[in-house]
């Protein structure tokens, strides 16, 4: 209900107001953050072609100054170029745009763009390197020699703007120039860079999960990558010394999973929650864009689930949503909108070969972020009865498709925040217990509705330096099902809890013997030493959760 509220008042408001009503209703605390204004979505449409960009720069203190321009001819990418630091001075990219049809016969697109001190053009001969046209910010511009040129491979038919030096762009036909707008910003977080699309916008690829021919699938869950805008500062890196000089958080996280991926190679990465460091991500899209980089070079479907940070910086869940469906390889979703949320929806891996059955469902749900009631249940938030009873009811529609597989189908689950039952410390368990399970202090039920339904095993975040799997029994004490922690990947999140090394957990997946087993695998520092994998164990055998 929340969600629909605020798409019909951002309908009725000015742009700037329908900024902050956003982050107001989709904010757990109830804050209007300082950067509300930077997360309106950058607007692209088929069919326009950019004819001219231009940066504006004003003043809280200079009335003549202006960052808006004639909105009839210039569009403004919603983004302060200063990401809100600038105190008084605000700047906004401005892009005319036209319809093909509405080029006139003196019109010209723009074909390429850099960024410089220097015209490119200084010292160099010929049409290709015809006149660039300089603009503020150390923008250069050229146009087609052409009169129109529209259907030319090169010209430009969308804008964008990314942020600090890592930027990059996943977008298919989006490439993210070189070098940052010349502005006079502090730290490389603040590097504004843009990003432009070329030719008409192209279908994402998507990803269809599947297992394998021979039976197998393998599932990477990587939890709290804590990405910033920028490279990011490391907090409690192990080795500590491993890094004499800065150690960049999102540069060693982002190396240790891209090694990850390619040594192990997931049919399916789960992100479960807490991928956006939010503090210090003044523009999530930046931050999304990194991870999903990684994924879209590979190949790889991924599913996303937001934990409680992922909504602290720019952008609300909604809106972080809307952006990572359109992402190639991306399969993750908003789900139904009349339960409270964002982000439950259920992932079908489909049999080997060209099979229409399931052989796996995943089932992703929001555990949204801070206690909505701190004066009876201090800490974190609870998953909703109208999510639970969602859960039931998609749990016995499936069950008779599912029925049509082979061999025997099996149930798992994703969230971000820890149920209660994480906290028996008599459960037997593999794997560290370093810190204080931070799961709502209110329990909704949900654990007894897994076992109800039959699903298997639970994984979360959360507790980056909780990583251990523990077995849950029915009313009967016979096992039944298994309640995991990913274990923190990210340097960007804290570590701490007596030298705690990141990792990353993995399920592998053999549906011949409806078996699954997890293992994590741990970063030292040092490619050498990644290879360590640790705690091996089968959690389910013939389709059931499998003692210890």
């Amino acid at each position: 209900m929340t969600r629909r509220i605020v798409r019909t008042a951002c309908q009725l408001a000015a742009l700037t107001f329908c900024s902050i009503i956003v982050v107001y209703f989709l904010d757990n605390r109830f804050r209007v953050l300082p950067s509300a204004i930077h997360n309106v979505m950058p607007a692209h449409h088929p069919g326009l072609v950019i004819t001219d960009i231009t940066v504006t720069r004003c003043s809280s203190v200079n009335l003549i100054s202006s960052c808006k321009l004639d909105p009839e001819i210039w569009h403004r990418v919603e983004k302060d170029l200063f990401l809100g630091s600038g105190w008084v001075s605000s700047a906004y990219v401005h892009v005319q745009r036209k319809k093909e049809e509405e080029l006139l016969a003196e019109d010209k697109v723009i074909v390429d763009i850099k960024v410089g001190r220097l015209d490119p053009s200084s010292g160099q001969k010929g049409e290709e390197n015809a006149r660039w046209e300089s603009r503020p910010g150390g923008l250069w511009l050229k146009r087609s020699a052409k009169r129109h040129a529209s259907d030319d491979s090169r010209a430009i038919t969308a804008v964008d703007v990314l942020f600090g030096a890592d930027a990059v762009d996943p977008r298919p036909a989006w490439e993210t120039v070189d070098r940052p707008l010349l502005l006079d910003v502090k730290g490389e977080i603040h590097e504004a860079r843009i990003s432009v699309r070329r030719g008409k916008p192209a279908a994402p690829a998507k990803g269809v999960p599947r297992i394998r021919d021979n039976g197998k699938f393998k599932i990477m869950q990587l939890a709290d990558i804590h990405l910033s805008t920028g490279t990011g500062n490391c907090r409690d890196p192990e080795p500590a010394d491993f890094d004499s000089g800065m150690c960049e958080a999102d540069t060693r996280t982002l190396d240790f999973i891209a090694r990850l991926m390619d040594e192990e190679k997931p049919d399916l990465v789960v992100l479960s929650g807490d991928q956006v460091n939010g503090e210090t991500a003044p523009d999530a899209q930046s931050a999304i864009f990194k991870y999903a980089e990684m994924l879209v070079k590979r190949k790889i479907p991924y599913a996303s689930i937001f934990g409680n940070h992922d909504d602290e910086g720019s952008l609300p869940r909604a809106q972080q949503m809307e952006l990572i469906e359109t992402l190639p390889y991306s399969i993750s979703s908003a789900g139904p909108e009349d339960i409270d949320g964002v982000g439950n929806y259920v992932v079908e891996v489909l049999a080997s070969g060209a099979s229409k059955h399931s052989a796996l469902t995943l089932y992703l749900l929001d555990t949204h972020a801070y206690s909505p009631d701190e004066h009876a249940y201090k800490g974190y938030d609870w998953l909703k009865k109208n999510q639970i009873d969602w859960f039931k009811q998609k749990a016995d529609s499936l069950k008779k498709a599912h029925e049509g597989y082979t061999h025997i189908h099996m149930d798992l689950a994703f969230i971000h925040i820890p149920l209660p039952e994480y906290r028996d410390e008599s459960l037997p368990r593999v794997g560290k217990w370093r810190e204080g399970v931070t799961a709502p202090g209110f329990n909704s039920g949900f654990r007894d509705a897994l076992v109800e339904k039959g699903v298997v095993m639970v994984s979360c975040g959360h507790d980056h330096a909780n990583e251990y799997c523990s077995l849950s029994p029915n009313e009967s004490g016979n096992p039944a099902l298994w309640m995991c922690y990913g274990g923190g990947a990210g340097f960007g999140g804290y570590g701490g809890y007596g030298g705690y090394h990141r990792r990353v957990r993995f399920f592998e997946v053999d549906m011949n013997e409806a078996r699954i087993t997890t293992y994590k695998r741990i970063e030292h520092g040092t490619a050498a030493q990644l290879a360590e994998r640790i705690d091996d164990q089968i959690i389910v055998e013939g389709g059931k959760a499998k003692g210890l």
